[in-house]
């Protein structure tokens, strides 16, 4: 009988993660690390990103932190060029990264064009131009895996009525960049396809950080499993994308939300 659980390893992989250091990738980068992938942590909080190679280190597994812009977008292919060398090769490119001015949470009456546009330079820019480079060194190799974080507020509108009463909103740009990633995932499992790249994006739905009680409250009951995420819980959707185990997986959006868009 085949063992099933070795394609969920990452053996001799090496993976890089785009805002590694933060909420979401964090997690990403201690997971890939425990099944085994040599994961580079790329984010530009050198504080946190030194701290989480120690973390993964001491815990005995390999793990690298580099300092990476993603908003800077006339650097980013001589960036991923340096990477790759510096780590001879590359397997997996996980775009978890979160760029975002400070107006981010701005209403949208309130926000001003060139806010508007800075974010999507940011973030859908961000994220098309590492998938564009990291892209050309799969296919040079003829393999690799590319996932994209992308959001539920990419497939459905925002319930703004759960914001009610809270500093909080749901950024209209934020809903278009997600959008966007979602179908240029596609995009991108449709062209590289042919060179065994596999392209999925992972939307998330709303992760438990910090927010007020009363949202956190609104969100659960309109939520069928009851509760918001954890961090945690978007991991295994990452391990089985990145990993043999999705093989025959491309140009998906895995839905992790409890149950939010099925309603």
């Amino acid at each position: 009988m085949k063992d099933y659980l070795e394609k969920f390893l990452l053996n001799g992989k090496v993976a890089f993660v785009t805002g590694g250091a933060g909420l979401i990738g964090s997690e990403i980068s201690k997971a890939l690390a425990g099944v085994n992938a040599h994961t580079v942590l790329l984010d530009i909080d050198r504080e946190k990103g030194a701290l989480l190679e120690k973390d993964i280190s001491c815990a005995g597994y390999k793990a690298n932190y580099e300092y990476f812009d993603i908003a800077k977008i006339e650097e980013t292919g001589e960036n991923i060029r340096k990477l790759i060398k510096k780590y001879n090769g590359i397997d997996i490119w996980i775009n978890a990264a979160y760029p975002r001015t400070k107006d981010w949470g701005d209403f949208i009456e309130d926000v001003d064009v060139n806010s508007w546009r800075k974010n999507i330079d940011m973030h859908l820019n961000g994220y098309f131009f590492c998938c564009q480079k990291a892209a050309e060194y799969m296919k040079e190799k003829k393999s690799g895996v590319i996932i994209n974080f992308a959001s539920i507020y990419g497939i459905v509108g925002a319930d703004l009525s759960i914001y009610d009463n809270t500093e909080m909103t749901m950024p209209a740009a934020y809903s278009a960049i997600k959008g966007g990633i979602i179908t240029f995932t596609k995009y991108l499992a449709a062209c590289y396809g042919k060179y065994n790249i596999r392209v999925n994006s992972i939307s998330p739905g709303g992760v438990c950080n910090k927010q007020p009680g009363v949202f956190v409250e609104r969100y659960s009951k309109k939520n069928p499993l009851g509760r918001m995420a954890d961090k945690e819980d978007i991991i295994g959707g990452v391990i089985y994308l990145a990993s043999d185990a999705s093989g025959y997986v491309t140009g998906h959006n895995l839905v992790v939300d409890g149950g939010w868009t099925a309603i």
